[in-house]
């Protein structure tokens, strides 16, 4: 499954979906946490120290590579420098799998051991001073999207995102690259206003929204999001010591969170699980076709120089045939 966390700034989103990728290694599911946002802040949150994700590679750094691999033998691309972040697998592109070895993850990839299980880690890579004025924080993103283009999951396979807070991930196509989105909001105004604008923007693009209440107190809370969110309320995470205790830097055993709390986090693998069964191949191949045109006609033709809409093979559909297909 295809999971992404957003929410405003300071809502929790990244402590939650640190929680969530935990939660999935302690089962025993494989599972690659990518940190998208702006403030990388997932790695710490999953117990590596400040140094250690300071040296996390940067797949915005590795962009190079992640396009020659996954451009592989198709035809329709002569070379990754004519890839740009939409660019769409077809017949002889490379697909990405969760479980295996390949260059990419070799390059970009870091294990991170756990207290219960262990994940593969990927950084988008923190925006820099060299960054200023020349670049965009969504060229950074892309090599996510590029990824998601290219991925083949299966059940209980995870693939977790920490997207970059607000509704910044409308910048690109990158928001309809998931099987479910999970809208981390505060029982405040402020709170529920993302949530407000992330609906509006994703509902002509068919997206799975639940909304995860957080820093729930108290019953007036929990009816203020029910109010607010209706039926896209999925659950709420409320008061925790175990996570004062992780913001204070030290590393609590996750079989101490708080029983309420650990059945919130089985509740969001249940709706995740569920909207694998829904994942409909065609249509995520024709909105990364969509979005790819969109970028061509907008931006990438000229500043590749050739037709991008070129690349798009009209003969392949990014699933279990799709995958076959790649192999030939």
């Amino acid at each position: 499954m295809k999971i992404a966390f957003v929410g405003k700034g300071g809502s929790g989103k990244t402590t939650l979906s640190a929680l969530f990728i935990r939660h999935l290694a302690a089962a025993g599911s494989p599972v690659i946490a990518v940190d998208a946002d702006i403030n990388q802040h997932l790695g710490p949150a999953l117990g590596l120290s400040d140094d250690q994700a300071e040296r996390m590679p940067s797949l915005g750094a590795h962009l190079p590579l992640i396009k020659d691999y996954l451009r592989g033998g198709n035809p329709l691309i002569r070379s990754g420098e004519e890839m740009i972040k939409t660019t769409p697998p077809g017949r002889g592109s490379r697909l990405l799998r969760i479980v295996e070895e390949n260059p990419v993850y070799a390059a970009c990839a870091r294990p991170v051991a756990l207290d219960e299980g262990s994940v593969r880690l990927l950084a988008t890579g923190a925006f820099t001073e060299d960054d200023l004025g020349v670049a965009c924080y969504h060229s950074k993103v892309g090599a996510v999207e590029l990824l998601l283009n290219h991925l083949v999951d299966g059940p209980d396979e995870y693939f977790v995102t920490d997207m970059t807070a607000g509704s910044d991930s409308f910048a690109s196509g990158l928001f309809t690259r998931f099987d479910l989105t999970f809208l981390v909001a505060e029982p405040t105004r402020k709170g529920v206003s993302v949530y407000r604008q992330y609906k509006e923007y994703a509902q002509d693009f068919g997206v799975r929204l639940r909304v995860v209440g957080n820093k729930v107190e108290g019953p007036d809370d929990l009816a203020f999001l029910r109010r607010e969110v209706g039926d896209d309320l999925l659950t709420a995470f409320g008061h925790s010591d175990w996570v004062r205790r992780l913001e204070r830097g030290e590393e609590p055993p996750l079989r101490s969170l708080e029983p309420a709390n650990r059945a919130v986090l089985e509740q969001l693998r249940a709706a995740a699980d569920e909207a694998y069964g829904l994942r409909d191949p065609h249509r995520y191949t024709e909105q990364a076709v969509h979005f790819h045109l969109r970028n061509a006609e907008s931006w990438g033709n000229s500043k590749v120089g050739i037709d991008l809409a070129t690349q798009v093979d009209p003969e392949f559909v990014l699933g279990a045939e799709g995958a076959e297909a790649a192999r030939v």
